[in-house]
């Protein structure tokens, strides 16, 4: 037999409130006004098809402001003689989309988000963005409930694997080095380099190269030679990288 929309919704909501308990002690924060997770979990698509219950847009938008304020103070408190580029170049990779959608993994948020059915079927709950968006309106929600000091420090503790020891001078480092670590600290992955064709006499052969990364973009650079045409790939690769994060 089956079950009754009124139970299923039921089930659903049983399973829902317990998920954000158990986010909350991977947080280690427990909301006072549960209200504010539990809009912080909530998509668009969710509050659509329940009229009245509010989405976590407007949370998203305070909880950026206060992640990039809690991420620049750390990094500047970390790296006192760093330049500011340095600092905004490690900042912009540490609240990309990517890496917050890590940590939402990371803590359980994708099984607490509330997405509609049709959401839900098209894969949302595993989607970057939506992952993203949500961990900074959690973010938002705790500023909300309990301030800043208590929003630092969820942000702090979640981030702590992720503070880098100490800023390299990045000119020093061939861009085979630099796109590797790079990968590393998105993706957790290596690019991929893999040789295309090898033309002309044995005197003067061009070398074609194709990097791939874990996220699926693939460069290709031709030079004189395979270790040359490597490095230019990777340094085709970090341009298009640095561009994405800002």
């Amino acid at each position: 037999m089956g079950m009754n929309p009124s139970g299923a919704s039921n089930e659903r909501t049983l399973k829902t409130g317990k998920n954000m308990q158990l986010l909350q002690k991977k947080l280690n924060y427990a909301f006072r006004d549960e209200s504010l997770l539990r809009c912080a979990l909530t998509h668009s698509s969710w509050a659509n098809e329940h009229e009245g219950e509010p989405h976590n847009e407007r949370l998203e938008f305070l909880g950026d402001a206060v992640l990039e304020i809690v991420i620049s103070s750390r990094l500047f408190t970390l790296f006192p003689d760093a330049r500011e580029g340095d600092l905004t170049r490690v900042r912009s990779s540490l609240v990309m989309e990517q890496t917050l959608a890590g940590l939402a993994r990371n803590i359980g948020l994708d099984r607490s988000l509330r997405l509609s059915r049709g959401e839900e079927h098209q894969g949302g709950r595993h989607r970057d963005s939506l992952l993203a968006d949500a961990m900074e309106a959690v973010f938002g929600g705790i500023f909300i409930d309990g301030g800043f000091d208590c929003a630092k420090k969820v942000i702090e503790q979640l981030y702590a694997p992720l503070w880098p020891s100490k800023l390299f001078d990045e000119r020093r480092k061939d861009f085979k080095t630099r796109l590797q670590e790079v990968t590393q600290h998105l993706y957790k992955a290596l690019p991929l380099y893999t040789l295309i064709s090898s033309n002309g006499p044995e005197h003067a052969r061009n070398f074609s190269v194709r990097v791939e990364l874990p996220d699926g973009q693939s460069f290709e650079s031709t030079d004189s030679g395979l270790k040359r045409a490597e490095q230019a790939a990777a340094r085709t690769a970090l341009e298009a990288l640095n561009k994405k994060i800002g």
